[in-house]
């Protein structure tokens, strides 16, 4: 008896989880005889049958069980991400395990936290190089995602390598030579950008606007109160059912902001929102205009109007001949609403998605449509157009210029006199990543911009972020008429010219050492402004040792962030002078500890609103790194334990911590993090760190969340 409670405590929450996946596919659905399909239920079955026979098995037995279990669910057309968790727990359990360690990096070079592939890759490669003809150029991605730019290219060179010796292979693992080249110069142009970083400030927009779902394509209106864009989230959404991913559907959601504040968003509802997917493309400057994607007739536009009692209209194709039998994805209207730019794979354009121009005709229908020319489309796909408010400035993202990899963000101006548009000039780091950067659109006076992108602070996948663009012009008015200056008559006295005084950046270099051997360790290490997310120039001097370069003239707070793998991260505030007359360096070193057993750390960066077990804004960088340690750290077991100062009962405080700790337990579990890893504690006040007699240096103290080693 005892072992097969041992059986269903270590199987429930699996067996759980995926019957609770095939209910909410499929509950709502009639007649209810349907509620399970065939394939779901025999799915369910052998998820139960095997996990119930390998559980005496050793661990190489479960792993390819695991993949079996995988294989199922692929069948199933389950979620991408569900997948790569059960590949993951079976790749952990048999590093040896060639082909479940190998689609465990395929399905994250598929989904989120691309770079940890590599990890997967390397156990393949470590044992058979020749596993897979391909291996090499996977693992040169994986590193690319993670902007280890020197490591992409060693691997890139070698598939070449490889390709050399066989140029006639002609498998389906097979990576054509332009492909390699093109990564590897997408690699050098990182290096480039990433050495010499915008100082573009982006901050994540808000949690109110924002979910653990994927959210993206935001679109404003000119007085930039009002906000609409496109959720996958399953709260509000019109139909409780998942999309054959298993994600809720798309939704268009809206908010206003009020006193400078953003507003919960809520579904914009129908007629715009139907049952299935709905997603917006673009709104008119004044707000009461909508454009929206629909997947008709191979893909097309519809605009809705928005009434007068605050409703929509029923959403209707564009007039004129913007649509067309092919796809028509993205659009942006001038803000004088008479001329169209669109992005279409239709016949005659240069490659894959090409930007187009439409103008308005006297019947009120869109015409005279134009491909922007070579200029601006490239044989690669060219999307995401947004016309600035100037009615000349456009911006656009593509796969086929000089950039870091997948879309990066452009920017080109039209001369009216030359009738010509300039040369493309790609927006740089942070803006862009080896990863799809889209959907950019600027606000009316050009101080900032919005987008959506996976960033460290995120709340879950794609997040909305607001930007903040450096030496951004000012909206020009109409000078008041003042008299003219008086001219100063000429004299013999000479007058001395002045010459600016040069600011010398402050050197900060920061090591990276193990905190028992006092080695280098070989850590990623990033320091960017507190509050404005600013990323600070730098550059690698040697292992576990980066010089940062700062420019700001006064002082000013920052995140210092050191990760290295195996080892606990670091998240430290500092406060570092600026810019001066004269040389200045400054040094500081990072001892990071291992994860042992019995490691403990205080998360001090995540914070929660008075009272409650929510999480603030600021705590999501905090959270999202202990994910991906843990991620990294499969196999670890960890105990996140809540503390609290001695303010209130003994019995409130108990449950205000453990709820506290289940907040952190359960932000990781939805994130993908095996349940069973950790466990949450509440320890209320019974084991401060400080006296409760101050606030400051006292009670402040108190108030944290722990992180410890179990097992590892």
């Amino acid at each position: 008896m005892p072992k097969i409670y041992g059986v269903v405590n270590m199987l429930f929450p699996i067996l759980a989880y995926y019957f609770l996946n095939f209910i909410e596919i499929n509950f709502n659905r009639k007649p209810i005889f349907a509620m399970f399909s065939i394939r779901c239920v025999l799915i369910f079955l052998a998820v139960v049958g095997i996990f119930l026979t390998s559980y005496s098995q050793d661990n190489k037995q479960q792993a390819r069980d695991y993949l079996i279990v995988a294989e199922e669910m692929r069948a199933a057309s389950q979620a991408d991400n569900d997948i790569r968790g059960v590949l993951v727990i079976g790749a952990n359990l048999d590093p040896e395990n060639l082909t479940i360690n190998y689609e465990a990096g395929v399905y994250h070079l598929m989904t989120v936290q691309k770079d940890l592939s590599v990890q997967y890759f390397m156990r393949v490669y470590e044992i058979d190089p020749a596993y897979k003809f391909n291996l090499e150029y996977l693992i040169g991605q994986g590193y690319q995602f993670g902007m280890q730019f020197d490591k992409a290219i060693e691997f890139y060179n070698r598939y070449k390598e490889r390709l050399a010796k066989r140029p006639s292979y002609q498998g389906r693992d097979k990576v054509d030579l332009a492909v390699v080249d093109r990564n590897i110069s997408e690699c050098e142009v990182g290096m480039e950008f990433v050495s010499n970083p915008k100082n573009y400030s982006i901050v994540n927009i808000s949690r109110d606007i924002n979910s653990e779902w994927d959210d993206y394509a935001p679109v404003l209106n000119a007085d930039e109160d009002e906000i609409v864009f496109t959720s996958r989230r399953q709260d509000g959404n019109l139909n409780p059912n998942v999309d054959i991913d298993n994600k809720p559907y798309e939704d268009i959601f809206i908010a206003k902001k009020v006193n400078g504040v953003w507003q919960p968003a809520q579904n914009i509802g129908e007629p715009v929102n139907s049952g299935y997917h709905d997603s917006n493309l673009a709104l008119s400057a004044d707000g009461q205009t909508l454009f929206i994607y629909k997947t008709d007739n191979g893909g097309d536009i519809y605009y809705t109007n928005r009434n007068a009692n605050g409703t929509w209209s029923v959403p209707v194709p564009l007039p004129g001949i913007i649509n067309s039998s092919f796809e028509e994805k993205s659009i942006s209207i001038s803000p004088d609403e008479k001329t169209l730019y669109f992005s279409s794979n239709r016949p005659g354009g240069f490659g894959g998605l090409d930007i187009y121009r439409a103008t308005l005709n006297e019947k009120g229908e869109w015409s005279n449509v134009k491909n922007l020319g070579p200029k601006i489309n490239t044989p690669e796909d060219d999307d995401g157009p947004f016309i600035d408010y100037d009615g000349k400035t456009l911006y656009f993202s593509s796969k086929g210029r000089k950039g870091m990899g997948g879309f990066d963000i452009y920017k080109t101006v039209y001369d009216e006199a030359t009738m010509e548009w300039s040369e493309p000039e790609n927006l740089g780091y942070p803006i862009n990543t080896p990863d799809n950067d889209i959907f950019f659109v600027s606000t009316k006076d050009g101080k900032r911009a919005y987008y959506s992108s996976v960033r460290e602070d995120g709340l879950g996948y794609d997040d909305i972020y607001m930007i903040t663009i450096p030496d951004a012009p000012i909206a020009k008015t109409d000078p008041e008429p003042t008299e003219p200056e008086p001219v100063d008559e000429p004299t013999d006295t000479p007058v001395e010219s002045v010459t600016p005084q040069v600011k010398l950046p402050l050197r900060y270099i920061v090591s990276a050492i193990d905190a028992q051997t006092k080695q280098p360790v070989d850590a990623r290490i990033r320091l960017q402004g507190l509050r404005d997310n600013i990323i600070v120039a730098s550059s690698n001097k040697s292992t576990g040792v980066v010089e940062f370069s700062i420019k700001e003239e006064n002082a000013k707070d920052y995140r210092l962030s050191v990760e290295g793998e195996g080892y606990m991260f670091v998240n430290q505030n500092v406060r570092l002078d600026g810019a001066s007359d004269q040389e200045k360096e400054l040094t500081r070193t990072v001892e990071l500890r291992k994860l042992e057993t019995g490691m403990v750390s205080i998360l001090r960066n995540i914070y929660f609103d008075f009272d409650k077990a929510t999480f603030k804004q600021e705590s999501y960088n905090e959270l999202n790194k202990l994910e991906r340690m843990m991620l990294q750290n499969p196999a670890m077991q960890v105990e996140i334990a809540g503390h609290t100062d001695n303010i209130g009962t003994a019995a409130y405080n108990l449950t205000l911590s453990k709820r506290r700790a289940e907040a952190v337990k359960d932000f990781l579990t939805k994130k993908g993090i095996d349940a069973r890893k950790i466990t949450a504690v509440g320890y209320g006040k019974t084991k401060p760190l400080a006296s409760n007699d101050d606030e400051e240096d006292g009670r402040e103290l108190n108030r944290r969340v722990e992180f410890k080693v179990v097992s590892n």
